[in-house]
């Protein structure tokens, strides 16, 4: 969902801004746009983590292949968590951001553009967090949303197979819990492969940026930062059919939900028809013998009805 709304909402930003050089809605844009990406960067990081756990988990219960299904509460629970928390670390961007206006000097067409600068009428102690914030936020966008994601599915993976390949090797070969959790863990293997390919261009600009940046022209500067955001919006893009393609249960609802919209899809009339001749046909059998009241419920018999 998340995806989706970068996908809605800032990919039409940037190009529009790319076409026309004018940012649509103006500074609230620029402090909107950050802000969601660095979000979507939260959640897929804690989201990662959260599968990591769950795998693990899984891993090492006494009973994996009796595992009751978690509940919807719970479920709910951590995702209000990751999303509050991503959104929550992400707060500074909207204070960091700031619309600004550069005029041409050949053609004198005036360019909007964003700039990373914290607002001058900030309170003294935010302006100051805000500022040490865009200090460390280079090493801060490598270590929360690159190295941990990365490093935890891979540790997670790592205990997961050595204790399925010590303790439960002979009961999970070949049997169809086996071949569940093999699938889920191939599927959290493959969204953290996107994601690591996908981040890692924009680690490696933000710290050549940061030590070459007096070195560079503003063109390469945006070039850059344009090069960052294509690979979010191809990992936004990639993530969701990914998901939908090796995880079966979510595939096969997704297509049953899309064939529920679809008019050839509708159920049959012909079918319904019969079906409800053939209730009513047997609803009559049976108040033929069930015609007059009891006083003891009927015992349970199997009458060979089609129900």
């Amino acid at each position: 969902f998340w995806d989706f709304l970068i996908l809605f909402f800032c990919l039409p930003v940037v190009i529009f801004n790319e076409i026309t050089k004018k940012r649509l809605l103006g500074d609230m844009s620029c402090r909107i746009v950050p802000f969601m990406e660095v979000s979507s960067l939260g959640v897929t990081t804690f989201s990662l983590c959260a599968l990591g756990i769950d795998r693990f988990h899984a891993a090492t219960s006494p009973q994996a292949s009796t595992r009751p299904i978690e509940q919807c509460q719970s479920i709910i629970a951590k995702l209000a968590v990751i999303w509050v928390g991503s959104m929550t670390l992400s707060v500074p961007e909207i204070l960091l951001w700031q619309l600004a206006q550069d005029t041409s000097p050949v053609s004198g067409v005036v360019t909007e553009y964003c700039t990373m600068k914290p607002w001058s009428n900030l309170p003294e102690s935010i302006y100051s967090l805000v500022l040490t914030y865009q200090n460390a936020r280079m090493w801060w966008y490598f270590g929360c949303y690159f190295c941990l994601p990365v490093l935890f599915t891979v540790s997670c993976q790592l205990v997961t197979r050595r204790i399925r390949g010590t303790e439960k090797k002979s009961e999970c070969r070949g049997t169809k819990h086996g071949q569940c959790e093999g699938h889920l863990n191939c599927t959290i293997i493959a969204l953290t492969v996107i994601y690591g390919l996908c981040a890692t261009p924009e680690n490696v600009c933000n710290i050549v940026v940061a030590y070459m940046s007096p070195d560079m022209s503003k063109q390469t500067l945006d070039l850059l930062n344009l090069i960052n955001q294509f690979f979010l919006f191809f990992k936004c893009s990639v993530t969701p059919v990914l998901l939908l393609c090796l995880c079966r249960p979510l595939g096969q609802a997704f297509m049953d939900c899309c064939c529920c919209c679809c008019e050839g899809c509708g159920p049959d009339t012909t079918s319904s028809e019969s079906s409800a001749d053939s209730k009513l046909k047997t609803e009559m059998s049976s108040s033929i013998f069930f015609d007059k009241p009891r006083e003891t419920p009927p015992p349970l018999l199997a009458l060979g009805t089609p129900c």
